[in-house]
């Protein structure tokens, strides 16, 4: 007998990316920033570390929200802030899509989408991405549009990391009656941006996250900005103190220290244009990158299995799915200059 309701004991779980046991591995599977948190973020964390630990955090994390909206062109009243930036994609289906309503999400996509939408026991609307992994907002896409609630788009997309087009993404805003999420985990490696979405469309959220590009991922802090009913909305079902005090005041800091951003996010985008650089010499098809990864099929007669299997051999740690439409491709996070070098050092040996 199962005490859990029947589309939780039907239903398989999210499955996160290796995090190893032991240790001399070299890490490249999880999209972890290479670089630490700025010392700014450190030492402020550090003497954060006091007798406040006994008292709850800020419940709405007001003064970071001032610093975002400061930052990025919003009222404090148009932010929210969680635990991740998955923290703000269960909020946004618990409060925008209800069970058996509809939730569609780009595919191949972020693989949490379909397992939100089946913890809420929401209807699944994958809206295909064509083989460049572009979507392209024709007619047949557009008509899977009609009764959605909820609509999670990955810009940069996930996997692939390549850049969406904002026409098309602006057709799909314009054609739906949801809400729609633009999940913006990797844009701070790209070239542009969709907070525009979020002012001028009162249906549109852009949700982000530190992990990436602050180098936060184990403090875990994500941010969405959108129309204040929206906002209202997510506060409404969010757990009262869902961000820690640490976390909040690191931050905080976090903005403060912009240039070390900056630097650390320049580091990255570099280092990726030399491995794709590298892999495309070697006859590997790469997909053109805006996020800090790569996403990337060898040439045959090495499958990506193989080449995913052999890395692991050499104690190198890549993404690799069996999933139609991927399983030839793995994903490969951008480490530092002397991790890919050994990574590059041994994907040549596995292709010779």
């Amino acid at each position: 007998m199962s005490y859990a309701r029947k589309n939780i004991e039907q239903m398989t779980g999210y499955v996160p990316g290796e995090q190893p046991k032991v240790a001399g591995l070299i890490k490249l599977n999880t999209n972890e920033n290479p670089y630490p948190p700025s010392p700014v973020v450190l030492e402020t964390m550090r003497a954060a570390i006091d007798g406040r630990l006994r008292l709850y955090p800020d419940p709405t994390a007001s003064a970071l929200r001032q610093k975002l909206g400061a930052k990025y062109g919003f009222d404090a009243g148009q932010i929210v802030v969680g635990n991740g930036c998955d923290d703000i994609l269960n909020l946004c289906v618990r409060a925008f899509c209800g069970e058996d309503e509809k939730l569609a999400y780009c595919w191949p996509s972020y693989s949490l989408y379909p397992v939100l939408a089946e913890i809420q026991g929401a209807a699944k609307v994958e809206l295909p991405l064509d083989e460049n992994f572009q979507l392209q907002a024709h007619p047949a896409l557009l008509t899977k549009l009609a009764g959605v609630k909820l609509i999670f788009i990955t810009q940069p997309n996930a996997p692939s990391g390549v850049w969406l087009g904002k026409v098309e993404l602006q057709r799909v805003i314009e054609e739906t009656d949801g809400v729609v999420v633009i999940d913006e985990a990797y844009v701070d490696f790209a070239g542009d941006n969709c907070l525009d979405f979020a002012r001028d469309y009162d249906n549109v959220l852009v949700a982000r996250t530190f992990s990436k590009s602050f180098s936060f991922a184990g403090m875990r802090v994500g941010w969405a900005a959108g129309a204040p009913a929206l906002i209202a909305a997510l506060n409404k079902v969010k757990d009262s103190y869902n961000v820690n005090r640490l976390s909040q005041v690191g931050a905080e800091a976090a903005l403060n220290d912009w240039a070390h951003f900056e630097e650390m996010t320049r580091k990255v985008k570099a280092t990726r244009q030399r491995v794709i650089g590298k892999l495309e010499t070697w006859k590997f098809r790469v997909f053109p990158s805006q996020t800090n990864f790569v996403f990337a099929k060898p040439p045959a007669p090495v499958t990506a299995r193989q080449w995913f299997e052999r890395l692991r051999e050499k104690k190198i740690l890549v993404r690799w799915w069996y999933a139609d439409r991927i399983r030839d491709f793995a994903r490969v996070s951008i480490g530092t200059d002397a991790e890919m070098d050994q990574f590059l050092e041994a994907t040549h040996e596995t292709i010779r």
